[in-house]
């Protein structure tokens, strides 16, 4: 048998049946033991994730002495809530928490918004300045802010104020939420501002009618990083605030286990009471968390 040659005297390879061609891989698509391990490796981040949070639920529901034990909840009891919400200051507590977590989520979330306009539209001497000031306030970690907000505070008399906590966690908030605010505000067209101040709106009023409405998903954002701030902080409600009373819930739980006490049954069931608001505010927030931490990425 001969072989036929092409004009350009070469021979043409013999063609592989289909049924033997090797599938290829669609592009972006995982081979199966990539798929396996990646599907593995997040198998076991999300276990080390749920562990804590689980650990502390079943806990809370154990007696006080089986508190450390491996077992799962063998004796089933609620004594340990009980105790929490009729035998302990948890209640004052929870209050005073409120009240403060309420001021300091609405102001921030205020100020924060302002700024973040002000600096996003208007051009004033020492605006530069301004936002590096808040940025390098972020630098100073807690332990060295102690002492002087501690000072201040003292000198001013707002030591087991709520007020004191309410400044004290303003000055935590506000400087990240302005530049979060800010790279929000760029991302809304200029025409909006332009059209309010053909009405007749002043400054203020088109920043409140017409801009504000449409940062919904960053004030969104802003508010759960104040709320979140201000809720589970724990070293300035610790040296701010001392008797019962004047306590936060962050400040309330470490009388549960101290030099003088370990009660884990008592300080699990209160930790456990303390997630749920924060998991409400965050499942009512989430639908918008999402759209404000990546509005800031692109300007439109």
């Amino acid at each position: 048998m001969t072989l036929t040659r092409t004009r350009n005297n070469r021979v043409p390879a013999p063609r592989t049946p289909a049924a033997h061609r090797p599938t290829p891989r669609k592009r972006g698509r995982r081979s199966r033991p990539a798929s396996i391990a990646l599907h593995a490796t997040l198998i076991i981040a999300a276990a080390v994730a749920v562990f804590p949070p689980l650990w502390l639920l079943v806990t809370s529901f154990k007696p006080t002495n089986d508190a450390f034990s491996t077992s799962i909840v063998t004796h089933f009891t609620l004594a340990n809530y009980t105790h929490v919400l009729a035998g302990t200051e948890f209640l004052t507590w929870f209050k005073n928490s409120v009240i403060i977590v309420g001021l300091t989520t609405v102001l921030g979330v205020f100020i924060a918004a302002t700024t973040g306009y002000a600096v996003s539209r208007f051009r004033f001497p020492g605006m530069r300045p301004l936002m590096w000031l808040l940025l390098i306030t972020q630098m100073f970690p807690v332990a060295v802010l102690i002492v002087p907000l501690y000072n201040l505070l003292a000198s001013l008399g707002l030591l087991n104020q709520p007020a004191g906590l309410v400044i004290t966690y303003l000055t935590i908030a506000v400087p990240f939420c302005a530049w979060m605010m800010k790279g929000f505000f760029d991302t809304i067209p200029v025409e909006i501002d332009e059209s309010g101040r053909v009405d007749g709106l002043n400054p203020f009023g088109t920043f409140w009618r017409l801009v504000l409405p449409l940062a919904r998903p960053g004030l969104a954002v802003t508010g759960f990083y104040t709320f979140v701030t201000a809720w589970a902080e724990v070293a300035y409600a610790s040296a701010f605030m001392t008797g019962e009373e004047n306590l936060t819930l962050a400040g309330g739980l470490q009388t549960f286990v101290n030099q003088y006490t370990n009660d884990w049954g008592s300080m699990t069931a209160a930790a456990v009471i303390i997630a749920v608001p924060a998991a409400l505010v965050f499942a009512f927030a989430q639908r918008h968390l999402v759209a404000g931490l990546t509005a800031g990425t692109t300007k439109g």
